[in-house]
């Protein structure tokens, strides 16, 4: 009896044993669970929401300091370019004639740029004159001199000026074709007199290697390969830099048009450098001629709907007796290369021939009557 007692007895705790141990394994798994799901609700909480005062403050002091700092780096860069900006007139200014109504036509006002620390100074050809020409310029300092055209080009409407002066600040000068769309611009001009603060206006590059129509003296030219920009261009201003975000001169000021406000245009400094590292590092430019004006492809519809060509420069013009039309060049030509370089913009052509000296021979490939053909050229004098 006893032993049926003692079986019944551990028999019962057996099954005790199995519910306690299920109702253990039950308990963590739960606890588990909770722990899980309270977890993915914090984790999606939106913290952001609250960030104390403290921290919000201290990141918009962080956002002020770096504001500040681009600010006054901008504003640093600008006064250095500053003392290289002159004040350029035609006729000798007496301190006051600025202020005569209509000053920028009657004085002929404008504005240049130095570029080297011996007295070299860039503008335009319609500010300073054509070479050999005289004109004043003053210096930021207020002083005032002298000034000679010792070279200057009408189709580019670019001049270089040279006054007796030494030591002086002078622009760094950029790369125009590194240029793009959307690029940070400021345009700065200097209206002659001390009475005038320099101008400082900014923009972005709006275009490249855009043309314009010039009417003057009841004849139409064209103005090629100009960078656009929607920094304001004032008449005073031309002859001025255009320059990048590091103080460097990509372009000089030159024409605004009247009828359309925020389009302003610029020669590019590429088209000019040959010409200005000769005339710092020979003080001389002995310039080589090839005697043809050729227009890009980009201008031809504004000439003859019927001409089409895909690459080149149509030639418009050939100086009877330069050197081209001694080579046989004739007017519809299609210039498609200058020795090996190719050919796409009267820029092209322009820039490789100031590289060249007057003698010097180049061979030209050209399209004629829908044949390619090569022609030498011995460059003239200009």
């Amino acid at each position: 009896m006893y032993s049926n007692y003692k079986d019944n007895k551990y028999k019962n705790k057996v099954p005790n044993k199995i519910k306690s141990f299920f109702m253990y394994v039950l308990f963590a798994v739960s606890f588990l669970c909770i722990g899980a799901g309270l977890y993915k609700l914090y984790d999606d909480i939106d913290t952001s929401k609250y960030v104390n005062n403290t921290q919000m403050q201290r990141l918009s002091g962080e956002q002020s300091i770096v504001a500040e700092k681009e600010e006054k780096s901008t504003s640093d860069m600008i006064q250095e370019v500053i003392p290289t900006v002159v004040g350029i007139s035609k006729l000798k200014n007496n301190g006051t004639s600025i202020f005569l109504q209509d000053s920028v036509t009657k004085l002929g006002l404008g504005t240049g740029v130095i570029i080297s620390d011996n007295g070299y100074i860039l503008t335009n050809q319609h500010v300073s004159g054509s070479k050999y020409s005289n004109c004043y310029v003053t210096l930021e300092n207020g002083e005032f001199y002298n000034g000679n055209v010792v070279w200057s080009d009408s189709d580019l409407d670019l001049a270089i000026v040279k006054i007796s002066a030494m030591g002086l600040d002078y622009i760094n000068i950029g790369d125009s074709d590194a240029v793009k769309i959307a690029d940070k611009v400021y345009a700065i001009g200097n209206p002659i007199g001390l009475e005038f603060q320099r101008t400082v206006t900014s923009g972005i590059i709006s275009g490249l290697n855009r043309t314009i129509k010039i009417d003057e003296e009841n004849k139409s030219s064209y103005m090629e390969d100009l960078i656009q920009t929607d920094a304001t261009i004032n008449p005073g201003n031309s002859g001025g830099p255009l320059i990048n975000e590091k103080g460097e001169m990509i372009a000089i000021n030159s024409v605004k048009i009247t009828s359309a406000e925020g389009i302003g245009f610029a020669i590019p400094i590429n088209i000019i450098k040959p010409v200005i590292e000769k005339m710092i590092t020979e003080n001389n430019f002995e310039e080589a001629y090839i005697g043809i004006f050729a227009y890009d492809k980009g201008v031809i519809p504004y000439l003859d709907n019927s001409l089409e060509f895909d690459r080149g420069i149509y030639v418009a013009q050939v100086d009877v007796g330069g050197p081209s039309a001694q080579s046989g060049l004739k007017i519809g030509d299609i210039i498609t290369r200058i020795d090996n370089l190719e050919v796409d913009t009267m820029s092209d052509l322009r820039n490789y021939i100031y590289t060249k000296k007057p003698e010097d021979v180049v061979n030209l490939s050209i399209i004629r009557n829908d044949k390619e053909i090569n022609v030498q050229v011995k460059l003239g004098k200009k």
